[in-house]
C-alpha cells in the first residue's frame, strides 16, 4: 500500500485537474486558476485526499524549471534590444514603484528587512501566464496596451533570476543583507559567465549533429538534457535549479534551434507547470481566509490598488494615453505565479515565516481569480478615458463633405496596403483604428485615419456610411470584425462589405452576418506560391490560371462566396 501511495497521489492530482481545468475554461478563465482550484480541492486544507505530496511536489518543481527555460528562450538579446525602452524604462519603474511601498508595508507589519525585501519583489510581479493568455485571446499582444504589458512582464521575469540566487543566501543568519546581496551578485555573475562562455561550445555542436540525424526522439532527449544539465550545474554551484534552466534558454534563444526546442518542451512544460500550480493550490489554507478574512480582503484590495495606480502613473509619465496607462495598470495589478515560487522558497529558507507565506498565498490566489474582471474593467476605462479622441460629432464634422469613399476598418499592415492601392487608383478613402499609435503615425504622413472602435455605431455613422462606396474590414480581432460587419449590415443593408477572415469557418460566419465577400488570411499568398511552383516546373500560363481558379473553388479559396 505504501508503494502505491505516490501513484495514487498522482492519479488524484490528474483527476482533479481533468475536472477543474475544463470547468474554468468554459468560464473563459485561465487554466492556471483551474490547477489552483484542483490543488485546493484535493489538498489537506479542503477534502484532505492527499496529505503527503512530496513526490508530486518534486514534479511540480520541475515545472518551474521548464517555465524559466521557456522564459529564457523568449528573452533573446534581439528582442530585449527592440523593446529596451519599455522593458528597462516602464518595467523597471513598475518594479521599483510597487516593490518599495509593498516592502515598506510588510516591514511595518512586523516582518524583518530580509522578509520585507522578498515580499516586496514577489508581490510586485504579475501573472505572465494569465495576462498573456488574456491578451492572446483578443489578439491584443501587438497593440499598444499589449506591448506595454509584455514589456513589464519581461522585466519582472528577469527579476526572478537574482531573487532565486538571493533568497537562499538571505537564509544564512550569519550574513548581513548587504553581504547577501553582494555574495548573490558575485555568484550569479560567476555562474552566468561560466555557463554562457562554455555551454554554447557543447550545446550548439550537439544540436547540429542531432539535427543532421533527423531523429525527433533524440532531439527531444538532448533538449531535456540541456535543460536539466544546466539546472544541475547551477544546483551543484549552490544556486537554484531554475537559474540554470533560464541560462540554458537564454543561450539557445539566439540559435537556429530556438523554435524547435520550444516545441519539444511545450508538452513537458505544460504538464509539469500544471502540477506545480496544483501543489501551490494545496498550500492555500482556507482556514487563513476564514480566520483573517478582513486582513485578506484589505490585502487583496490594497495590492490591486497600489499596483494599478503606480503602473498607471508610470505609464502616463512614459507617454501613454491616460486610458491605456490605466488599462495596463489594472491588467497587471494582480499577483503572479512567481510570488508563490519566491515566498515558498523564502519560507523553506527560513527567511519568511510560514504563516506569512500562507497568508500571501491566499492574497495572491484571490487577486489572480479577479484578473479577467480587471482586464474587462481596464478595457472599459480605456474606452471612456480616451473617448474624447473618438468624438462622433467631431468626426462627423471632419467628414461632412466625404462621398464616394471606401471606409477601411483597421489600419495595420493590411489596412495600409489597401489604402495605398485605393490611393494609387484615385479612390477616396478613410480609416478607423483603435490603436492610437497607428493613428498618430498615419496623421504624421497626412493619411485620413481616425481614432475609434469599429463596433461603435455612432462612429460608423460619422464615417458617412450613407455616402460611402463600400467598406473593407481588415481588423485582426475576430470578435470585433463580426460586430462591425453585423452593425454595418444593419445600418446600410445594400452597402458592399469586404471582410478579412481567419479561416473558412470564420469566413462562413462573416458571410452569415452580412459580409459581401470574405478574404481568408494568407490564402492569396498560398495561391501565388502554388502558381509560382507550377511555373517553375514549366506549366503553361493557361494551366496555371486554371489551377488557381480550381483552388479558389475547392475549399482552399481566397474568398468564400
Amino acid at each position: 500500500m505504501t508503494e502505491s501511495g505516490p501513484l495514487l497521489n498522482a492519479i488524484l492530482f490528474l483527476l482533479a485537474a481533468v475536472v477543474a481545468v475544463p470547468l474554468v475554461q468554459r468560464l473563459k478563465v485561465s487554466p492556471v486558476l483551474g490547477y489552483l482550484l484542483a490543488g485546493l480541492a484535493v489538498g489537506p486544507h479542503a477534502a484532505g485526499l492527499i496529505a503527503d505530496s512530496d513526490s508530486v511536489h518534486a514534479l511540480g518543481d520541475f515545472g518551474v524549471v521548464f517555465l524559466l527555460f521557456a522564459i529564457g528562450l523568449e528573452l533573446s538579446l534581439e528582442r530585449l534590444k527592440v523593446m529596451r525602452r519599455l522593458v528597462f524604462g516602464l518595467g523597471l519603474a513598475q518594479m521599483v514603484l510597487a516593490a518599495v511601498p509593498i516592502g515598506a508595508i510588510a516591514y511595518g507589519a512586523g516582518l524583518d528587512l530580509r522578509a520585507a525585501l522578498v515580499v516586496g519583489v514577489a508581490l510586485a510581479m504579475s501573472s505572465t501566464a494569465i495576462v498573456v493568455q488574456l491578451l492572446s485571446e483578443r489578439n491584443e499582444v501587438a497593440g499598444q496596451a499589449g506591448r506595454a504589458a509584455v514589456a513589464v512582464l519581461l522585466l519582472q521575469d528577469l527579476f526572478v533570476v537574482p531573487m532565486l540566487v538571493l533568497i537562499p543566501l538571505l537564509g544564512n543568519n550569519d550574513a548581513t543583507l548587504l553581504d547577501a546581496l553582494a555574495l548573490s551578485t558575485a555568484k550569479a555573475v560567476a555562474a552566468l559567465s561560466a555557463i554562457v562562455a562554455f555551454a554554447p561550445m557543447v550545446l550548439r555542436p550537439v544540436l547540429r549533429f542531432v539535427a543532421r540525424e533527423r531523429n525527433a526522439e533524440l532531439f527531444a532527449a538532448v533538449t531535456l538534457l540541456a535543460v536539466l544539465g544546466t539546472a544541475w550545474l547551477t544546483g551543484a554551484a549552490g544556486l537554484s535549479l531554475p537559474l540554470g534552466a533560464f541560462l540554458a534558454g537564454l543561450i539557445l534563444a539566439d540559435t537556429e534551434f530556438r523554435h524547435q526546442v520550444a516545441a519539444e518542451i511545450q508538452s513537458f512544460r505544460g504538464l509539469l507547470l500544471g502540477l506545480f500550480f496544483i501543489t501551490v493550490g494545496m498550500t492555500v489554507d482556507l482556514g487563513v481566509l476564514a480566520q483573517h478574512a478582513p486582513q485578506v480582503i484589505v490585502g487583496v484590495v490594497g495590492l490591486l490598488l497600489l499596483k494599478s495606480l503606480t503602473l498607471a502613473g508610470a505609464g502616463w509619465l512614459a507617454g501613454f494615453r491616460a486610458g491605456t496607462a490605466a488599462r495596463v495598470g489594472l491588467l497587471l495589478s494582480e499577483g503572479g505565479e512567481f510570488a508563490f515560487v519566491l515566498t515558498a522558497l523564502a519560507s523553506a529558507a527560513g527567511v519568511l515565516p510560514r504563516e506569512a507565506a500562507q497568508f500571501l498565498a491566499v492574497v495572491v490566489a484571490l487577486s489572480m481569480v479577479l484578473t479577467p474582471g480587471l482586464a474587462y474593467l481596464g478595457r472599459l476605462v480605456e474606452r471612456r478615458a480616451d473617448s474624447s479622441n473618438a468624438d462622433p460629432v467631431k468626426l462627423a464634422a471632419e467628414t461632412r463633405d466625404l462621398a464616394g469613399h471606401v471606409l477601411i476598418l483597421g489600419f495595420g499592415r493590411v489596412g495600409r496596403a489597401v489604402a495605398g492601392m485605393l490611393e494609387r487608383a484615385g479612390v477616396p478613402n478613410m480609416a478607423l483604428d483603435h490603436d492610437h499609435a497607428s493613428v498618430q503615425r498615419a496623421h504624421a504622413i497626412g493619411r485620413p485615419v481616425y481614432f475609434g472602435s469599429a463596433d461603435r455605431p455612432e462612429l460608423l455613422r460619422a464615417c458617412r456610411l450613407d455616402t460611402a462606396r463600400g467598406v473593407v474590414v481588415t481588423l485582426d480581432h475576430a470578435g470585433m470584425s463580426e460586430r462591425a460587419v453585423q452593425l454595418i449590415r444593419g445600418m446600410t443593408p445594400g452597402l458592399p462589405v469586404i471582410a478579412r477572415g481567419r479561416d473558412h469557418g470564420h469566413a462562413a460566419l462573416l458571410k452569415s452576418l452580412g459580409a459581401t465577400d470574405v478574404v481568408i488570411e494568407l490564402a492569396e499568398a498560398s495561391l501565388a506560391l502554388g502558381g509560382k511552383a507550377l511555373a517553375l516546373v514549366g506549366e503553361p500560363a493557361e494551366a496555371i490560371d486554371a489551377a488557381v481558379k480550381a483552388a479558389r473553388g475547392s475549399g482552399d479559396a481566397l474568398t468564400a462566396r
